[in-house]
C-alpha cells in the first residue's frame, strides 16, 4: 500500500511539472508584444522579426540580376540583455550573407528570455525566401509553419545537413579564371593575341614582367568574348568538353575549380638523324582553382618521353648533370634514358597566387617568369628549367614594381656534394614607369649568390627596396654576381611600338676611354619593334627583334655565381658573345593559326680542342679567367659560327579553355662555325612534325 501510495505521488508530481513547466520559462519579448500574453509571445516574435526583414532587408543586385529564388539560412541568438546576433549564416551569395549580418546588427535591443525568472540565452534558426514574402500575405499553412521562427538549442539541425548543402550550392561554372589571380600560361604565340589591345596607346599597362594574370589583362581584352565567338560545340556533353569547355569546372559558394588533361603527341623526321622518327610524348594533368575572389591556385604535372632532332639530342646531352643521367632537355629538366636513344623527362610546375589587396599580389611556386616586351630577355628567361620562386608584383599610379627570389641549382660534377646538387639563389628587382601615354621605361638589378660561409639565403636580399649592388659590396669581394639593366618601349601608335633593353654586367670608364675594348667592358642591348594588323591584315602581327651580348656577360671567375640554372642561361639562351637578327610573325582567324619564325646569328664558341681550351666568352660556365687576352675582345671571337634558325607552324586550336591544338611545322637549322671540333662541327637540317598538343609553355628548338 505504501509503494502504491509513493508511485501515485511521484506521477502527480511529475505531471504537475510537466503541466507548469512554460510558468518558469518565457521567451524573448520583442519590440511590440510587451502586452502580448505569454502563449503569444513567439507567435508575435516570428511576425515582428519577419516584418522587420521585410521592410528593411536588400536584395543584393547579383541576385535580382541572376533572378535568383532561394533562401538564406539564419541562426541566431538572444543573449542575456537582449541583444540578438548571427551565429551562422548560409546563402549562396556573399551579399546575402552581408546584408543578413547588416539587418541583424540593426536590431533593436529587446527584453531577454528567462528561465526560472533568471534571464538567459535562446538560440532561434529562422529561413529568409528570396524574393522577399510580404509575412501580412502569407497564409498560416503548415508550409508556413515550417519555414516561421522556432527555438533552436542545438547546431546539429544545421550542420547535420551541410554536406547536402554544398552540393546542393554548386552552380553552373562562369569562367571565374578569366577574373582571377592565375596566371596566364606563357606561349609567345598566345600573347600575341592581346599584345595590341595592351599596348594601346593611353592604357596604363605594363607588359615587361611576365606571365601575366588574367584579371590584370581583362581590362584590356575581352576574354569572355573570345570564348564566345569561338563556341564550335553542340548541347551535348561530349561535344562541349571537347570543343569549349573544361573536362571538369566546378563553382560553388568562394571556390571554383578546373581539371584537364595534358597532351603533347607528336612524330616527326629529322633528314640529319641517324634514327627513324622523332616522337614525344606527353601526358598529364593541368589543374586550377579559386578560394575566394583572393587566392588563386594552378597545378601542372607531365610524364614525358621523347627522342627529338639529332642536334637538339645533342645539345641535351652536353647539358648533363652530374649523375647517371645522360642529359637535361632543354627547359624541362633532367632526362632519364629511355629505351636507347630516347629520354624520360617528368616535369611538375605549381604555384599558389594571393592578392591582399588591389594594388599588390604574392605567388610562390615552381615555374617559370620572363621579364621583357621581345622574343628574347636579357634580364630574366624562360629558356632553363622550371625553378622555385617567391614573386611579389606591386602596382600603384603609373609603376609595377616586380619583386623575384629564386632558388636555383648547379648541376655540375664540380660542385656536388653527397650527390646533392648545389643549392644558389638569385634575387631580382625590375621597376616599370609608365612616364607618358607613349613611353614606358624600366630598371632591373639582380644579384646571384651562393651559400658562401654558411650564408644560406641572405635575408638582405628579401627587402624589396634594397639596392642589390650596395648589399653585394657589403656582402665582400666573390660574394655574389650582380648585373644591372633598363629597358623601354615606345608606342608609335596603336599599331607600331618600340622597344629594347640594355644590360651591364660589368664596367670600366677607364677602359672605354682607352678604345681597346676591354673584356672587362661585359654589356648587351636589344632593339625590337612590333607591328600588330600589319599592312591592314586584322589579327597580323610582325615583329623585328636584334640582340647582341658581349663576351664573359654573364659569367663569373666563382662559376656558381653565373646567371645560370640546371647548366641554362637564365637571360638568353645562347649564353654571351653573340649577335642575332629576328623576323617573327603570328597570325589568327578564329580557330586557326600560323606561325613564322626566321634568326640570323653570329656566335663565338669555344675550340676545346686540345691545344686551344681558351674561354672565348660565349659559354657562361667557363671562368672568365681562362680568357686567351685581356684587350681587342669583340662579338664572334673564338669559333665564330654563323647560324641561320627558320620554322614555319599551322594549326587548328581544339579547345580555347584548355589550349589544345593540333599543329604541324617544318624547322630548318644551318650551322656553320670555321672550325669543326668534336663538339661543334657543320650541320644542316630540317625537322618536320605533326602532333597535338596542350600548348602552356614555351619550347626553344632555336639554340
Amino acid at each position: 500500500m505504501k509503494n502504491l501510495f509513493l508511485i501515485f505521488f511521484v506521477s502527480f508530481q511529475l505531471n504537475s511539472l510537466s503541466q507548469n513547466i512554460e510558468i518558469y520559462e518565457k521567451p524573448p519579448v520583442f519590440v511590440g508584444c510587451e502586452e502580448q500574453p505569454i502563449d503569444n509571445l513567439k507567435t508575435c516574435f516570428n511576425n515582428k522579426l519577419n516584418q522587420y526583414i521585410y521592410e528593411n532587408f536588400q536584395v543584393s543586385q547579383e541576385a535580382v540580376q541572376d533572378g535568383y529564388k532561394g533562401d538564406v539560412k539564419v541562426l541566431f541568438e538572444v543573449d542575456k540583455e537582449g541583444h540578438i546576433s548571427v551565429v551562422y549564416v548560409d546563402a549562396i551569395y556573399d551579399a546575402l550573407k552581408d546584408e543578413t549580418k547588416r539587418v541583424f546588427q540593426s536590431l533593436p535591443k529587446i527584453r531577454p528570455g528567462t528561465y526560472n525568472g533568471k534571464p538567459t540565452f535562446y538560440q532561434y534558426s529562422l529561413t529568409i525566401k528570396i524574393p522577399l514574402v510580404d509575412p501580412e500575405n502569407i497564409k498560416n499553412t503548415a508550409a508556413e509553419e515550417t519555414a516561421s521562427l522556432k527555438k533552436f538549442v542545438d547546431l546539429n539541425e544545421i550542420v547535420s545537413n551541410e554536406f547536402d548543402s554544398i552540393t546542393k550550392n554548386i552552380v553552373k561554372y562562369q569562367g571565374l579564371e578569366y577574373s582571377s589571380q592565375l596566371n596566364i600560361p606563357f606561349t609567345h604565340h598566345y600573347y600575341s593575341r592581346f599584345d595590341a589591345n595592351m599596348n594601346g596607346l593611353g592604357t596604363n599597362s605594363h607588359t615587361a614582367a611576365k606571365p601575366f594574370v588574367y584579371e590584370d589583362v581583362a581590362k584590356y581584352y575581352d576574354f569572355e568574348a573570345e570564348k564566345e565567338a569561338l563556341i564550335k560545340g553542340s548541347d551535348g556533353w561530349w561535344s562541349r568538353k571537347l570543343w569549349d569547355e573544361h573536362l571538369v569546372q566546378v563553382q560553388g559558394e568562394d571556390y571554383w575549380f578546373t581539371i584537364d588533361p595534358v597532351f603533347d603527341l607528336q612524330v616527326g623526321k629529322d633528314t640529319d638523324a641517324d634514327f627513324n622518327t622523332t616522337f614525344n610524348n606527353t601526358r598529364g594533368i593541368y589543374i586550377q582553382g579559386g578560394l575566394g575572389k583572393k587566392f588563386s591556385f594552378s597545378t601542372s604535372v607531365f610524364e614525358s618521353q621523347g627522342r627529338f632532332a639529332q642536334y637538339y639530342n645533342q645539345y641535351a646531352e652536353s647539358l648533363k648533370a652530374f649523375g647517371p643521367d645522360p642529359a637535361i632537355v632543354p627547359g624541362r629538366g633532367i632526362g632519364k634514358r629511355f629505351k636507347d636513344d630516347a629520354y624520360d623527362y617528368p616535369v611538375a610546375e605549381a604555384y599558389l597566387s594571393y592578392a591582399p589587396a588591389n594594388f599588390i599580389n604574392f605567388q610562390f611556386g615552381h615555374g617559370k617568369n620572363f621579364i621583357g616586351d621581345g622574343y628574347r630577355s636579357l634580364f630574366q628567361s624562360d629558356v632553363a628549367a622550371p625553378q622555385t620562386f617567391l614573386k611579389l608584383n606591386t602596382k600603384f599610379w603609373k609603376i609595377k614594381y616586380t619583386n623575384t627570389w629564386m632558388w636555383l641549382r648547379d648541376v655540375r660534377d664540380a660542385v656536388v656534394e653527397d650527390k646533392a646538387f648545389l643549392t644558389k639563389y638569385m634575387a631580382n628587382h625590375y621597376l616599370s614607369w609608365n612616364v607618358s601615354k607613349r613611353l614606358n621605361i624600366g630598371l632591373f638589378e639582380s644579384v646571384m649568390w651562393t651559400d658562401t660561409n654558411g650564408r644560406g639565403f641572405d635575408i638582405n636580399y628579401l627587402n624589396p627596396i634594397v639596392f642589390f649592388r650596395a648589399i653585394e659590396f657589403e656582402a665582400g669581394q666573390g660574394s655574389g654576381n650582380a648585373v644591372l639593366g633598363a629597358s623601354a618601349k615606345y608606342k608609335w601608335n596603336n599599331k607600331v611600338n618600340l622597344y629594347g633593353q640594355f644590360i651591364l654586367d660589368e664596367f670600366s670608364l677607364s677602359h672605354v676611354k682607352a678604345g681597346e675594348k676591354s673584356w672587362k667592358n661585359k654589356f648587351g642591348y636589344q632593339l625590337g619593334a612590333k607591328y600588330y594588323d600589319a599592312f591592314k591584315v586584322d589579327n597580323l602581327m610582325l615583329q623585328l627583334e636584334y640582340n647582341q651580348v658581349r663576351p664573359y656577360t654573364y659569367s663569373h671567375n666563382t662559376i656558381v655565381n653565373n646567371y645560370g640554372h640546371s647548366n641554362q642561361p637564365m637571360a638568353h639562351l645562347w649564353g654571351a658573345n653573340f649577335r642575332e637578327f629576328i623576323i617573327i610573325g603570328h597570325y589568327n582567324y578564329e580557330r586557326w593559326f600560323a606561325d613564322a619564325k626566321f634568326i640570323f646569328g653570329t656566335r663565338g664558341l669555344d675550340f676545346n680542342d686540345g691545344t686551344d681550351n681558351f674561354s672565348y666568352g660565349g659559354d657562361i660556365y667557363r671562368n672568365y679567367n681562362e680568357r686567351p687576352f685581356d684587350k681587342h675582345v669583340k662579338i664572334g671571337q673564338g669559333n665564330k659560327t654563323k647560324t641561320f634558325n627558320a620554322e614555319l607552324q599551322a594549326g587548328y586550336i581544339i579547345n580555347p579553355v584548355s589550349h589544345l591544338k593540333v599543329f604541324t611545322n617544318i624547322s630548318f637549322r644551318n650551322f656553320n662555325p670555321e672550325a669543326n671540333t668534336e663538339a661543334t662541327f657543320k650541320n644542316s637540317t630540317a625537322w618536320f612534325n605533326l602532333g597535338v598538343k596542350t600548348d602552356l609553355f614555351n619550347w626553344y628548338f632555336d639554340n
